[in-house]
């Protein structure tokens, strides 16, 4: 099945953010003696996420959708690149 090219960039990255705050994870456990979980949130600037960010925002606390997170993706993009365009004129 084709993907997107940006697909496999974002479940990479979000592999990523998962071995990157691992260690942190474990700092807060052994110092306040706490328990923590990694629930890495990833979106693409086109608006992409992964399979898995759904179950992701079930874990975290408070009302979240994936559309107002691709929303909020693709505004900040398309604010970026007005920014850039406006300064070249």
């Amino acid at each position: 099945m084709w993907q997107y090219p940006q697909t496999e960039y974002v479940m990479q990255t979000e592999a990523e953010k998962k071995l990157k705050y691992e260690s942190l994870c474990i700092e807060i456990q052994r110092l306040w003696n706490i328990k923590c979980k990694i629930i890495p949130v990833t979106t693409a600037a086109t608006g992409i996420v992964t399979k898995g960010l759904r179950k992701s925002l079930v874990a975290i606390p408070g009302k979240h959708s994936t559309d107002s997170l691709q929303k909020t993706a693709i505004l900040g993009t398309s604010h970026i690149i007005w920014k850039v365009l406006l300064s070249e004129t």
